[in-house]
């Protein structure tokens, strides 16, 4: 007998097939990124319709398959409405579930990555600064999954403070200005800037929004952080490259 699994999770992916059913991507608290099959769940009658649609974060009854698992119940708890209110914001969150769904493991525990991308979906809901919330799940997705830059210190000398230090993107690594004259390559990372990137990574899960910068400089960081992503992962998104174009 098929084994039943109960979990919440949120949909990062949907794919049509057939005349009504769909494929679905899901980030589970438990067991990572899964795929899941609903049945009929396009059709407007359909017990499944309203919980597993796009960015649907929903309770699942599942059953395991051959292949995937099988969507027998789903109960919607946040649906993230609001997203749609804008082609900024639905193009981030779109950006944001690729990037979740490419770093968070599959079969593993995976809920402080399903936090940090509920949170962050709740912010672009509440008109929050997407240049802020991007730059925040991008780097901080980074960090759980291994790829947190070292940012306490000059990689080269151990020195905490100065004038100017530079962020070495290919080798997630800070380098004083000195050091980094001497590595050759390097992205100007200013003061206010550095110590965001900072509270992003050592601050604790609730508090990692919870910064000030002027537009101009969330732009930048959001930039620095992308650059960071693109160079880490090696991966093109495509997701992203939309979201560049309305939101550069």
């Amino acid at each position: 007998m098929a084994q039943q699994v109960k979990t919440t999770g949120i949909v990062l992916r949907e794919v049509r097939t057939g005349e009504s059913d769909r494929i679905l991507t899901i980030l589970t608290p438990g067991h990572g990124v899964i795929s899941a099959s609903a049945k009929s769940s396009q059709r407007l009658k359909n017990k499944l319709f309203a919980a597993t649609g796009l960015f649907c974060y929903s309770e699942f009854v599942l059953f395991e398959g051959k292949t995937m698992y099988i969507v027998d119940e789903a109960t919607a708890l946040e649906v993230f409405f609001d997203l749609r209110g804008s082609v900024e914001g639905m193009s981030l969150a779109m950006y944001l579930a690729e990037l979740m769904g490419t770093l968070a493991p599959e079969g593993e525990e995976a809920d402080v990555q399903l936090r940090l991308l509920l949170n962050s979906l709740a912010l672009i809901c509440r008109r929050r600064n997407l240049y802020q919330v991007k730059a925040v799940c991008e780097l901080r997705a980074l960090s759980h999954a291994g790829y947190m830059p070292d940012l306490v210190a000059c990689a080269g000398c151990g020195c905490y403070e100065g004038d100017a230090f530079f962020f070495d993107v290919a080798e997630g690594r800070l380098l004083c200005s000195s050091c980094a004259a001497r590595a050759g390559r390097a992205v100007n990372l200013p003061g206010a800037e550095l110590s965001a990137m900072r509270h992003i990574l050592y601050s604790g899960d609730d508090r990692i929004f919870s910064f000030i910068l002027p537009e101009e400089a969330l732009r930048h960081l959001s930039g620095l952080c992308t650059d960071y992503v693109t160079r880490q992962l090696d991966h093109r998104f495509k997701s992203l490259d939309f979201l560049q174009t309305v939101l550069p």
